[in-house]
């Protein structure tokens, strides 16, 4: 084979499988997403985030997860976070939010948005990270796996860091609509079906026993449904009179089959939007 033949073997090789980037400049940015093929960071420069004000019926939630974060931040002990339950009730939303509370105190943390199916270039991403003087909360929305999904073991790279241990400038927080990042049918059907039930679902089970704090979320109330978006309209100052607020309001969640913060913004953006008011980053 000639030299030339062998040039353009590697070429091709190299663009089926591009040379990871080297770590961006931090200082660039305050929030990164994770890419893969290269694997690079890149920055954010607007996070889209509701101030954290806007949250109702998080407030236990809110203040253990603001501060484990600021305990993080400030080069102290803390734990990685599981935030879990139901559907639009601002789980993604408060971690997005007290990442923006940390900054307005002057602590510069970094956060870095990791998706799903990524899972498996997690080692990569710890490695670019380790050692570094920036601090990292490492993000994953919307986390769960199926019954042969095989991430949840990249997974544990995070939570545990195999020999080396999970680096000390990284947290890690995800989350879910369930509890143990598996469905309940399938916890169900392996220990019925497994040689040994106890053991058939342990491995997966216990990922979720890996993180430090667990945080629940629950459907809201009527009140509270109606007090987001109460605070939406005095934040972006939409005026609406409460009977009308109230009729359209409970319609709205009526017509969708659900209540929740989601359906409380979906709302209120139809609401803005009527009334001629631009949306902005709060």
């Amino acid at each position: 084979m000639t030299q030339d033949a062998l040039e353009r073997i590697a070429n091709a090789l190299e663009r089926m499988s591009p040379a990871p980037l080297g770590a961006p400049d931090f200082t660039g940015a305050e929030a990164f997403v994770w890419h893969v093929d290269p694997d690079r960071l890149e920055p954010v420069t607007r996070v889209n985030r509701v101030d954290v004000s806007l949250l109702i019926g998080v407030d236990r939630s809110r203040d253990t997860l603001l501060e484990n974060t600021l305990q993080f931040a400030r080069g102290l002990p803390a734990n990685n976070a599981l935030l879990w339950g139901a559907r639009g009730m601002g789980k993604s939303s408060l971690v997005k939010s007290v990442h923006a509370e940390v900054l307005k105190q002057d602590l510069p943390l970094k956060i870095v948005e990791l998706q799903r199916e990524d899972l498996p270039s997690v080692a990569r991403l710890l490695n670019l990270l380790r050692g570094r003087a920036e601090r990292f909360l490492l993000f994953c929305d919307d986390l769960s796996f199926s019954h042969d999904d095989q991430h949840y073991k990249s997974l544990k790279a995070v939570l545990d860091g195999g020999i080396e241990g999970r680096p000390e400038n990284v947290v890690f927080y995800a989350t879910s609509n369930r509890r143990h990042l598996m469905p309940r049918d399938m916890i169900e059907n392996e220990r019925s079906s497994g040689i040994n039930p106890s053991e058939a679902v342990e491995e997966k089970v216990s990922l979720s026993d890996r993180f430090g704090l667990w945080l629940g979320f629950h459907p809201c109330s009527q009140d509270e449904y109606l007090d987001m978006i109460r605070g939406y309209c005095r934040a972006y100052g939409v005026e609406i009179d409460e009977d009308t607020l109230w009729a359209e309001a409970i319609e709205w969640q009526a017509t969708r089959g659900a209540r929740s913060g989601r359906v409380a913004w979906q709302y209120f953006t139809d609401l803005a939007g009527r009334r001629g008011v631009t949306l902005s980053e709060s």
